[in-house]
């Protein structure tokens, strides 16, 4: 027989771990599948937080880091008076430490990042790394829209010989001769 606080745990999981309504891929209504070593849920706050090796995938697209937290939007209550209507969509996601956000075409390496899923863009902070096959770009924070592809730069400096300025390094294209 299973305990009802296991039942009544695994239920608040299962309803916070489900995102809808989110795109951390470029056109897909795939679901976003989470993995960590250790979950914590606050179903009143409508909050999970996936922290050891955590993982979000969909797609083609996976983001990376130490700490994933999800933060879901609340659903009215059915009738007046009566208790909150649980958790709906997915509005946000925070990874911290290590955060890697990786697709079939770019690689994103940075300290911190904020997924708004109403915006379709992730925001990486720290030291930002992202690579498209040879091309290298540095910088302090990326911008960067998951569904449309165009992302910003900056840097935390301004002014010539800045080493905090954004960086790129861009290889042509090798051209076969005739």
């Amino acid at each position: 027989m299973k305990s009802p606080v296991l039942s009544i745990a695994l239920l608040a999981a299962l309803a916070l771990s489900a995102p809808a309504a989110a795109q951390l891929a470029q056109n897909t209504d795939a679901p976003i599948d989470m993995t960590a070593d250790e979950l914590e849920v606050a179903q009143s706050a409508c909050t999970s937080t996936w922290r050891g090796n955590a993982e979000a995938l969909q797609g083609n697209a996976r983001l990376r880091a130490n700490v994933i937290r999800t933060f879901f939007d609340s659903k009215p209550a059915s009738k007046p008076g009566a208790a909150g209507g649980g958790c709906g969509d997915l509005r946000r996601l925070e990874a911290e430490g290590g955060v890697y956000y990786v697709t079939p075409q770019q690689r994103v390496r940075g300290d911190n990042a904020v997924y708004d899923a109403r915006t379709e863009t992730i925001v990486l902070t720290g030291d930002v790394v992202a690579v498209q096959g040879q091309n290298v770009l540095r910088g302090s924070r990326m911008v960067f829209n998951v569904n449309t592809g165009e992302g910003k730069m900056e840097g935390s400096a301004k002014g010539r010989n800045q080493a905090a300025r954004p960086r790129g390094v861009f290889y042509p294209s090798k051209k076969s001769n005739p």
